[in-house]
């Protein structure tokens, strides 16, 4: 029986890391040792050649943090002409640093217009280090781009066995193991051994059906964040409109209000027509309605991370300035 097609994408990360101070070197390999190329991360884990004919493709080698708007544009380009390339692939996977991970595994999940799986990879510990999770991780992540079940579910994160949404999951641990959770709702599968026993799908609109085109799009608008906090002020709020801010995510206090100065340096940015939108900085709940943020024109992120209301208010604004449908989207996505 021939073995499935499976396209990886290497962007760097600790996946990729290779440190020169021993295999107890988890925490500064990134500055002393080196990141492998996509080609290289299989040639030094060629276990996973036992799950599927892996083609290599080279984008970058870099820590997440070095990652943005600007890159998730070229990542998404780079995914749509590699599977035109090798259409016979099944699904593609992208190794990734942990740091901005859900971001660009939301990004991908909101755009990409492809029939097969993109799924999202990372490790807590360098390929050098000591029980690395590195080849498990890819192995999987593998298995489950692979899976004709994983099709239709926007883009996935895989890692220490277990599968997320890329809407759902963020980082909750900034070294453990088990980092990447779905606070509200859990995993969609397991990698076992033995299959990948999924147990459930999610339900927003997700990529591909999505009705956000970046065809000819060569940035995205600026949003910026901010972060609710005891006697803020909000003079974040005047700084990032005269920056050229399109929109503000502010993480409120839960379940979704700020200070009174907050409230009303907002308000002020969004008369001028700045897109604000209300998230909670708890990272878990749904944040919800109230009279006083409909008349100021907030728009509520419903259980969005900030980082991920960010994403999907950028992608928003490149379809409308309306509030009114804005919100829409948000409560759709």
């Amino acid at each position: 029986m021939s073995k499935p097609k499976v396209l990886f994408i290497g962007t760097g990360g600790t996946m990729s890391a290779l440190g020169i101070g021993g295999p107890f070197d988890i925490m500064d390999y990134g500055a002393k040792g080196r990141f492998m190329e996509a080609d290289e991360i299989i040639r030094h884990w060629p276990q996973v050649l036992e799950k599927a004919d892996v083609v290599p493709i080279k984008y970058r080698n870099v820590a997440s943090t070095a990652l943005g708007p600007v890159e998730w544009l070229e990542i998404l380009a780079l995914c749509h002409s590699s599977l035109a390339a090798h259409p016979d692939a099944a699904g593609i996977v992208i190794g990734h640093g942990t740091a901005t991970l859900e971001e660009t595994a939301y990004f991908l999940s909101l755009t990409h217009k492809l029939a097969v799986p993109i799924v999202v990879v990372g490790a807590q510990r360098p390929s050098s280090g000591l029980a690395t999770d590195a080849p498990m991780n890819l192995a999987n992540g593998i298995r489950v781009a692979a899976d004709p079940f994983a099709r239709g579910m926007g883009a996935l994160v895989v890692l220490n066995d277990e599968i997320n949404a890329a809407r759902e999951v963020t980082k909750t641990s900034t070294s453990r193991m088990q980092t990447f959770r779905s606070p509200d709702f859990g995993v969609l599968g397991h990698c076992d051994g033995d299959k990948i026993a999924w147990y459930r799908k999610p339900l927003r609109r997700m990529a591909p059906d999505t009705e956000f085109d970046l065809s000819g799009i060569a940035t995205l608008p600026r949003v910026d964040c901010m972060l609710s906090y005891a006697g803020g002020d909000g003079v974040a709020a005047a700084a990032y409109a005269a920056a050229g801010a399109k929109g503000i995510v502010i993480g409120g206090f839960a379940p979704g209000f700020m200070s009174p100065s907050e409230a009303e340096a907002l308000g002020a940015v969004a008369k001028q027509g700045v897109a604000v939108v209300v998230a909670s900085r708890a990272g878990s709940g749904r944040v919800f309605g109230t009279q006083r943020k409909r008349e100021l024109g907030f728009i509520d992120a419903d259980n969005l991370t900030v980082q991920k209301a960010r994403i999907l208010l950028m992608l928003a604004l490149t379809r409308s300035s309306d509030p009114a449908e804005i919100a829409r989207m948000f409560a759709e996505y």
